[in-house]
């Protein structure tokens, strides 16, 4: 969100099926979040280039540790430090790019949006 973060949430075993995204993730976290921020929440989680743009970041920044990840454990210790590190601007960049996005969209009606 534009000035600030939520924590990394990891999920560490096995598959994300939908019952498990909604009962791990939009349920706990996201229903919650969106309590606290009032009418003018939006939620958006659509693989969108943007948003890989910042798990791309979040890698790169993983791989670049002076000490590789060797467990599991350790590889959730880094992706949580790094994402603590990420810039805050990177962050409001997405959030703000997110008003284009759906602007285009509109537009389109639906159809698919050239990043």
């Amino acid at each position: 969100m534009i000035n600030g973060r939520t924590r990394l949430h990891v999920v560490a075993n096995g598959t994300m099926t939908s019952q498990r995204y909604i009962d791990e993730v939009l349920l706990p976290h996201v229903r919650l979040f969106r309590g606290a921020v009032g009418d003018k929440f939006v939620f958006m989680d659509d693989n969108a280039t943007c948003h890989r743009t910042l798990t791309d970041a979040l890698g790169r920044q993983v791989a670049g540790r002076k000490y590789p990840s060797t467990s599991k454990n350790t590889l959730i210790r880094a992706l949580t430090e790094e994402w603590d590190k990420l810039a805050q601007q990177l962050l409001d960049n997405v959030v703000q790019s997110m008003v284009r996005r759906v602007e285009y969209c509109i537009i389109l009606h639906g159809g698919h949006i050239p990043y």
